[in-house]
């Protein structure tokens, strides 16, 4: 089972894979654990539930703490791990932090899944996996996957992180960070509340993303077409989905500063309104 939407390239892997997925909606404050259930009492069988519950990848949304712990009763009752995805925990602006549900877990039911490309920097393409011993012994025992896919890990990279880490110096560049994203999303929202005001968003509270609904009559296929032809690219929300988002898009405002992020809207404002 996954989020709808959900990350493009987690599809991508699952279907790779030959796994039968189930997409279950996502609302603004996480997943939709009662459609959830209800795809349980109806006999769906899931051998794992991907979440990505701090600032999702696409929408931003973040899993709010009464659905993490119905989600692990959920785990337990039915028998099923959470991939509990959560590279984007250290990149909040506002508000508490929320606990994992890896710390909640008691019953041996989540593997939790971060990355230093997140804080230390996106060429650095070093992640970590936590969870029970016997999965974890699980995963470091069959190699042919992994060896399969990059030989091996990127020991230089490993080296500048746990460098990073130790020094402290990455507690300030998270803050730097932190900074610069949420300067970004304020310059993001209004100028889409200015230039787009079809635009139907929520502005998330960290991390890197921004999911755009408009009009249920916009062909975002359509308007990708018109931007990219006027120098802009977003991820067209029909990328993220099984079905469904032909009028939603992506922004990422992680790469771009807030005279490039102006201008973009600007230019995306102009494409939208030659559709019409």
């Amino acid at each position: 089972m996954v989020e709808a939407p959900t990350y493009d390239r987690t599809l991508l892997s699952l279907k790779k894979r030959g796994a039968e997925i189930v997409a279950i909606p996502i609302e603004a404050d996480g997943i939709d654990v009662s459609a959830l259930a209800s795809a349980l009492e109806a006999g769906a069988r899931p051998k794992l539930v991907h979440i990505i519950p701090t600032f999702q990848n696409p929408t931003g949304y973040t899993l709010s703490l009464d659905k993490r712990r119905r989600l692990l009763q959920l785990a337990e009752q039915c028998d099923f791990v959470i991939f509990e995805d959560d590279p984007y925990i250290e990149l909040r602006f506002e508000g508490e932090r929320l606990p994992t549900m890896l710390s909640l877990d008691d019953g041996d039911k989540v593997v939790y899944a971060s990355s230093f490309s997140k804080t230390v920097c996106p060429g650095v393409r070093v992640g970590y996996l936590a969870g029970p011993a016997a999965v974890i012994s699980a995963v470091q025992t069959d190699q042919k996957i992994a060896t399969e896919t990059y030989i091996s890990p990127s020991m230089v990279s490993e080296s500048i992180v746990n460098e990073f880490c130790r020094s402290g110096a990455i507690d300030s560049s998270i803050e730097t960070v932190k900074e610069a994203l949420r300067d970004r999303l304020g310059t993001l929202a209004a100028a889409l509340d200015r230039e787009l005001p079809d635009a139907r968003f929520t502005p998330p509270v960290g991390g890197y993303f921004l999911w755009v609904d408009f009009p249920e009559n916009v062909n975002v296929d359509a308007l990708f077409a018109a931007a990219q032809n006027g120098g802009v690219v977003f991820v067209k929300g029909t990328d993220f989905l099984l079905e469904g988002g032909r009028n939603s898009l992506r922004l990422a405002y992680s790469g771009v500063g807030s005279d490039e992020i102006d201008e973009g809207v600007s230019r995306l404002a102009n494409a939208y309104r030659s559709l019409e």
